[in-house]
């Protein structure tokens, strides 16, 4: 047994770290000229002026200028809000704040996003399951078995990997319920594409209220890493006691803060209305294949469909894959046997998906009928 085996804790040891769309591929070896359909980022490349005059300085531990923009964009003060390295890193240092390892619970509702319950397996909390119902709305009589019961609850509005808000009234439910036990969580990392669901507004209401946001995905700067959680003074205070001294390096922060300004936020806009077209023109064509028997409902910059059986979801994966085009199987998730999903990249990475699609049926149709003969 190696050294790090034997002095890890037990529970790392066997733990299946998350699979994001870059690490799945990682050991491949052929990362590039392909197109990656399978992570929910923007489509094409981004021109951005870094300025390194100061570059041998650490940063702020909060730099000013990206934290009032973010305060302009979002209309919280900035005392309530805390830059991260993406929303992954707010996820975390809230596990770590308000849950005791090997003592307290986190609560999710699957299918969400896997983060969550990694996150928490990496800081020994426990995982408890309240899954959606069949509509994928909360199942608030489940949730009242488990007030007193987790420390931290996380709901994702609009969902990962399902696209779909949660009612803003269930939302509120849970809130109350949860009002003296937990901090409730919800993660708006897809919220520009339906901005006028968003609770922010609610944080005077709620002290338990947090908010996650990003810069990965209406804002098209995955690779930035930057992130936001958005809460009371008091929780932000209690957070601030845990990240790192210097999350957010100063050409993050430079390149962020141009992208919050009024210029960037008019790009983002015109971004969100075209991935909204191209999302309705996606969702139209797979209502229309005969191999997809349901297409979800979508608020974000994905599409979540089912395939009518396992043998067809798996033809369509591999058979894009074969020529590059990458995207997520979501099959394994709670509810969701035999569904893809598929990021709205560019029109032209859509059209060749949707192309690949129909020549892989033709030529396997094609065969089939040459072999019988």
């Amino acid at each position: 047994m190696s050294i790090a085996k034997k002095l890890a804790r037990k529970e790392l040891v066997d733990m299946v770290p998350y699979q994001s769309a870059r690490r799945l591929y990682a050991s491949s070896g052929a990362m590039q000229g392909k197109i990656w359909l399978n992570a929910n980022e923007a489509s094409g490349p981004g021109t951005y002026q870094v300025n390194s005059d100061s570059i041998n300085r650490y940063p702020d531990f909060q730099p000013e200028s990206l934290i009032n923009a973010y305060s302009q964009y979002c209309a919280l003060a900035p005392e309530n809000i805390l830059a991260t390295r993406g929303a992954d890193e707010g996820i975390e240092l809230i596990i770590r704040t308000f849950c005791r390892a090997y003592q307290d619970s986190i609560l999710i509702c699957p299918p969400t996003y896997g983060m969550y319950a990694i996150s928490a397996e990496n800081h020994g909390a426990d995982t408890i399951t309240v899954p959606l119902t069949k509509e994928l709305s909360l199942d608030i009589d489940g949730l009242k078995t488990q007030v007193g019961q987790a420390k931290v609850v996380f709901l994702c509005s609009p969902g990962n990997p399902t696209g779909n808000l949660l009612s803003q009234q269930e939302i509120k439910t849970t809130l109350e319920m949860f009002a003296d036990s937990a901090i409730v969580v919800v993660d708006e990392a897809y919220i520009e594409f339906s901005p006028e669901q968003s609770v922010s507004t609610w944080l005077d209401k709620y002290p338990h209220l947090v908010i996650l946001r990003t810069l990965s995905k209406a804002f098209a700067l995955a690779g930035l890493r930057c992130g936001f959680t958005l809460a009371n003074k008091d929780v932000i205070t209690m957070l601030s006691k845990v990240i790192a001294p210097y999350p957010i390096s100063a050409p993050v922060a430079d390149i962020a803060s141009v992208s919050l300004a009024k210029s960037g936020l008019e790009q983002m806009r015109i971004r969100v209305q075209e991935t909204e077209i191209l999302r309705a023109q996606l969702t139209l064509w797979l209502q229309q294949q005969s191999w997809c028997s349901q297409v979800f409902s979508s608020d974000a910059n994905f599409v979540l469909f089912r395939c009518k059986n396992k043998a067809i979801k798996d033809f369509i994966f591999n058979s894009l894959a074969e020529q590059g085009i990458l995207i997520r199987d979501q099959s394994k998730q709670q509810n969701l046997a035999d569904c893809l999903r598929i990021s709205i990249g560019s029109e032209r990475e859509l059209s060749l998906l949707q192309q690949t699609i129909i020549n892989s049926f033709t030529t396997t149709t094609a065969q089939a009928v040459a072999q019988e003969n």
